[in-house]
């Protein structure tokens, strides 16, 4: 080849730097044909309209990690992604729909929002997500229509409390057939205590000399006229305990002589009186022993008629108490025999005959203390006990000289009218 001569040389050299000079821009970086090419890539024109530098779409311009789009409506960076607007744009990481967006974790789309997991629309948890409808806790989720809590749940209709839950209509609650509904202790309904079975039901009448019979032409006391009764209502009764009198028969037919009447018994113990109270514990006063301690437990009767608290009356002994020891003496029973049916009776007057020596003040004593004991009653009913109360005062207060024998006692006549007033209430539940 031919040599070129120095000015040739310095010729070509001056070429080439003119030439070089004229390639740069000050505003192109990859160029619009990058690597990362168009609408599928990182954006429209590569990294970013000014590459790395600070140019319109640099990296804390429009589009940048602090800006427009940044952890807010938008994803990671912006509207723009890391550079500019035709960086991590519409559906980049965390758009519109991301982990805080609209359609969080709890809304009508799917874990994140209406759209994906961490996008927008057409997102990975779109329309029908992990909590969306049919979802954990939305429409037809874990706590709604067909959910745990839901209709057809464990706490909606058909659920634990709702209808038919335990609780609700059939439940063993308050609704409809539940246990304290209709027919419980203290509902719509009656209390049956007597066997279904067709075998005996057992009546202990527990009290003092009024429920023994005390005086010799009234053996039996008021439980001749309560058996006439029941016997002829076609039920069958008998009486417990562990005293014993009475006729042979009634109306032709074997009479129970047994019963729990203690003559000038009181409520408790007290100085120069036993009290009923001890029947219900060993002491030996009832004919009750160390395997049976009480004659609730030894003849576990369907049904108590209790009346006493007439000679803590005729001693004056601490009347206005006489309802808590009452109301003491009840709760032991309870305790003893929690589904008995107990009937308490208001006592009956005394005579009230000055002209006899009557004690004319204690007619008003046991009028007080009668009056008490419905109080007493209602406490029991509603802890859903099975008690009633009987009035034997008004009926005989009217009519004293006719029913009384003695200061104290019915004649027959009072007897058959307390026997018909026990009757009065046992007959609806045996």
């Amino acid at each position: 080849m031919p040599s070129r001569t120095p000015h040739a040389y310095i010729l070509a050299l001056l070429v080439m730097v003119a030439g070089c000079a004229g390639t740069e821009t000050p505003s192109s970086g990859a160029g619009t044909g990058g690597n990362p090419s168009s609408v599928g890539g990182a954006n429209t024109g590569g990294t970013a309209t000014g590459g790395s530098r600070t140019a319109t779409g640099g990296v804390a311009a429009t589009g940048g990690v602090a800006n427009t789009g940044g952890s807010a409506s938008g994803g990671t960076s912006a509207t723009g992604g890391n550079a500019n607007t035709g960086g991590a744009a519409t559906g980049g990481a965390v758009a519109l729909g991301g982990s805080s967006a609209t359609g969080g974790r709890s809304t009508t789309g799917g874990a994140a929002a209406t759209g994906g997991t961490s996008n927008s629309t057409g997102g990975k948890s779109s329309m029908g997500g992990a909590v969306a409808t049919g979802g954990s806790s939305t429409t037809g989720g874990a706590t709604t229509t067909g959910g745990n809590a839901a209709t057809g749940g464990n706490t909606a209709t058909g659920g634990n409390p709702a209808t038919g839950g335990n609780p609700a209509t059939g439940g063993s609650s308050a609704a409809t057939g539940g246990k304290a509904a209709t027919g419980g202790s203290t509902s719509t309904g009656t209390y049956h205590p007597c066997p279904t079975d067709g075998s005996v039901c057992k009546i202990m009448p527990f009290g003092d000399s009024i429920t023994d019979g005390y005086n010799g032409d009234t053996p039996g006391g008021y439980r001749v006229e309560l058996f006439r009764l029941a016997h002829s209502g076609g039920k069958n009764i008998t009486f417990v305990g562990s005293g014993s009198n009475g006729p042979s028969t009634v109306d032709g037919v074997t009479f129970p002589h047994n019963h729990e009447g203690h003559s000038g018994w009181t409520i408790d113990s007290y100085t120069g009186r036993v009290g009923v109270s001890t029947c219900l514990s060993n002491t030996g006063n009832c004919g009750t022993s160390a395997q049976n301690p009480s004659v609730m437990t030894t003849y576990t009767p369907h049904i108590v008629l209790l009346m006493i608290g007439t000679n803590d009356c005729i001693d004056n002994h601490d009347v206005a108490n006489a309802p808590t020891r009452l109301m003491n003496l009840i709760t032991t029973i309870y305790s003893q025999l929690p589904n008995v049916f107990l009937v308490v009776a208001q006592p009956i007057p005394s005579r009230g005959n000055a002209s006899q020596g009557d004690d004319t003040a204690l007619s008003a004593r046991l009028k007080t203390y009668g009056d008490a004991i419905p109080a007493v009653i209602q406490t029991f009913a509603s802890a859903s006990k099975h008690i009633q109360v009987v009035d034997m005062y008004t009926p005989f207060n009217a009519n004293k000289a006719a029913y009384m024998e003695d200061q104290w006692h019915p004649n027959l006549a009072g007897y058959v009218v307390m026997g018909t007033q026990w009757y009065s209430v046992l007959q609806s539940v045996l």
